[in-house]
């Protein structure tokens, strides 16, 4: 039987129909005769788990909700996006293109996730901000404000993308992070042995982190690491050049 019906009300958006949906038995924090928002299909919320479209949000296209995934406010889910797990979206955000919302995460305000862009764990993405492309936000990684993480960029651990920040290419910025402007880090291609991406980031103590392949910490503990692996060679070279423009760029002074 499921637990949701259409009812009589349509909304028409882009020339798609929209039907609103009412709960017909009781599951989650929803109950029977609690009016939903507004779906194209059944195949756009499913009668498993605790999953619900509620308020005035939307999903349509091949979008699916399910899980314990909960889609609320003027929130619009379209195209292939999937949103999951204890998932939510709310506020006036989009989730579109193949996108997947999922795990804990939390999408909300005027925020849009489109693209491969992936958003889990206990991540959150509100304001403005956007997520695109193949980008990932994961953790409890926050991105807020008008900041963009898009392209292969990663975002993850305890990470915090703010402001006008941009993230992109194959950056990566992760645990105590705080990267609130693009002058607060810096992404260098092709580096050492391995061709490595090495980003350069502020963190939340004051100082400046590095993530680089597996590596990931401080500036200093950086350059005793490069030390140790690669001596004096070429690649030692490159990745010690580099952090001295690092340290050009956030006004570090040797001591």
């Amino acid at each position: 039987m499921g637990k949701y019906e259409f009812t009589d009300e349509i909304k028409v958006v882009n020339g798609i129909a929209l039907h609103r949906i009412k709960a017909i038995t009781d599951f989650g924090n929803v109950k029977a005769g609690e009016l939903g928002g507004f779906i194209k299909k059944r195949a756009n919320l499913s009668d498993e788990g605790n999953a619900w479209v509620s308020d005035n949000a939307e999903v349509c296209g091949d979008a699916r909700v399910f899980g314990d995934a909960r889609v609320c406010g003027d929130a619009r889910v379209f195209g292939d996006a999937r949103v999951c797990g204890d998932a939510r979206v709310c506020g006036d955000t989009w989730v579109y293109g193949d996108a997947r919302v999922y795990g804990d995460a939390r999408v909300s305000d005027n925020a849009e996730v489109c693209g491969d862009a992936r958003v889990s764990g206990n991540a959150e993405v509100s304001d403005n901000a956007e997520v695109f492309g193949d980008a990932r936000v994961y953790g409890d990684a926050r991105v807020c404000g008008d900041a963009r993480v898009c392209g292969d960029a990663r975002v993850f651990g305890d990470a915090r993308v703010y402001g006008d920040a941009r993230v992109y290419g194959d950056a990566r910025v992760c645990d105590n992070a705080e990267v609130c402007g693009d002058a607060d880090y810096i992404c260098i291609k092709g580096l050492g042995s391995k061709y490595r991406n090495t980003t350069f980031y502020n963190n939340k103590k004051g100082g400046v982190s590095v993530c680089c392949g597996c590596f990931y910490g401080t500036l200093d503990e950086f350059a005793a690491k490069v030390k140790e692996t690669h001596a004096d060679n070429v690649y030692a070279k490159e990745y010690l050049a580099a952090v001295e423009v690092v340290k050009i760029h956030f006004g570090i002074k040797d001591d």
